[in-house]
């Protein structure tokens, strides 16, 4: 019989919160990208708070999930951090790796990973946006764009627009509420001149459909086709795989 190897590469999939059936619905999205080479696990805040609406909750979820995960820093090659933010859980992690003397290991969040895939995925005078979740976000993610890019105002960024919702009433409220704030959310990017788009929640797997419909609708069937649509986690997962393989 064949003695059967472990993979070399692990990732733990972190949800920040303590709604586990976010964490849940991650899992069909990782297994549809097929890296069937790469051990992937899920991890579930132990405690704090069931939404991450905000900055302070953001600080707050960190602060219970970093415990339980320095435990674990010596399982797993990758760790993405699902909450679109600039979670302090990322800095966190990379400063524990450095600490411990851990190298070739890697950590990303989903703002980072589909940012950068955006402005990979796009020409260069073409521009992105963000839908996301509360109001609060607009601004939030507005900064941490201009953080990431280096700049305060960028032509490539469309801006955030936002459904009002938090993350865990994406799945409290019913389909037809949300799928239509998500359209019209979608339909102010496009219309200023967004032809990428980022799905600025974790708690936001599966709605492509809904956006990819928007497009079409508001840019009409070959370019609303050719419309970018992002998903963060899948975003992060690509990131961390390729950065694996290549020893980053």
């Amino acid at each position: 019989m064949t003695a059967i190897t472990s993979p070399r590469r692990s990732i733990l999939i972190i949800n920040p919160n303590t709604t586990k059936a976010m964490t849940d619905a991650l899992k069909p999205l990782v297994d549809k990208l097929g890296f069937h080479q790469t051990h992937f696990e899920y991890f579930t805040a132990p405690a704090g708070v069931s939404s991450i609406n905000n900055e302070h909750d953001a600080a707050i979820s960190a602060e219970e999930c970093l415990p339980a995960l320095k435990k674990q820093l010596d399982q797993y090659t990758g760790f993405l951090v699902c909450c679109y933010s600039q979670h302090p859980l990322v800095p966190q992690l990379r400063s524990e790796f450095a600490s411990a003397g851990l190298s070739g290991n890697a950590v990303t969040g989903i703002f980072e990973a589909s940012v950068a895939t955006c402005l990979q995925s796009i020409d260069i005078d073409t521009r992105f946006g963000i839908v996301s979740t509360g109001l609060q976000w607009s601004d939030i993610l507005t900064a941490a764009v201009e953080d990431l890019l280096g700049c305060r105002a960028s032509s490539r960024y469309a801006g955030t627009e936002t459904t009002g919702l938090n993350a865990d009433e994406l799945h409290s409220t019913p389909k037809a509420e949300v799928d239509r704030r998500m359209k019209e959310a979608t339909k102010k990017l496009l219309g200023r001149g967004a032809r990428a788009v980022c799905l600025g929640c974790a708690g936001m797997a599966g709605m492509e459909e809904v956006v990819r419909e928007t497009c079409v609708e508001t840019l009409g069937k070959d370019e609303g086709k050719r419309a970018k649509i992002v998903d963060g986690v899948v975003s992060g997962v690509v990131y961390l795989e390729g950065a694996l393989r290549a020893g980053l």
